[in-house]
């Protein structure tokens, strides 16, 4: 047989918890690029 395979006693780092204090500076972020993004089309076809 095999020897069994180590695991470390460490949790791995959750993605969403990774992610979740960045939120409030990124989706002001977003929104505003989305805006000036519709805004530029939409006065380019004006």
């Amino acid at each position: 047989m095999s020897a069994p395979a180590r695991h470390s006693d460490a949790a791995s780092p959750d993605a969403v918890e990774a992610v979740l204090p960045l939120i409030p500076l990124v989706l002001p972020l977003a929104g505003a690029v989305l805006i000036f993004l519709l805004a530029f089309i939409a006065v380019s076809m004006a």
